[in-house]
């Protein structure tokens, strides 16, 4: 199975017409204190998510963000093979998101 990319736009516009998409945020703490991202998140650092897949619903969309993408879609990979249906990689991660949605947000 192939992990299939979302853009920040295209995850906007699906939550703004009330699609329940999991957004989880796998970057460390230090990142979302410099750069969060200004919507409802599940925050799980990339090293602890195997871990705490119980706060995970494998029946429900998840898109996975990061910093550019790459821990994103390693992680997506990774819900894949535990059985998630429906996973996305959020395509150029808070880099994107500052860039395309919210210029607010720094890029580090």
């Amino acid at each position: 199975m192939t992990v299939r990319d979302i853009s920040p736009r295209d995850f906007v516009a699906r939550r703004a017409k009330g699609e329940d998409l999991t957004l989880l945020d796998v970057r460390e703490d230090w990142e979302i204190q410099l750069a969060a991202v200004p919507t409802e998140v599940l925050h799980i650092p990339m090293g602890e998510v195997p871990g705490r897949l119980t706060e995970l619903d494998p029946g429900k969309e998840t898109v996975v963000i990061c910093r550019s993408g790459g821990r994103s879609l390693e992680i997506a990979r990774f819900l894949e093979r535990q059985g998630f249906g429906a996973v996305y990689n959020l395509a150029g991660g808070i880099l994107a998101w500052s860039r395309d949605i919210d210029p607010r947000i720094t890029p580090y």
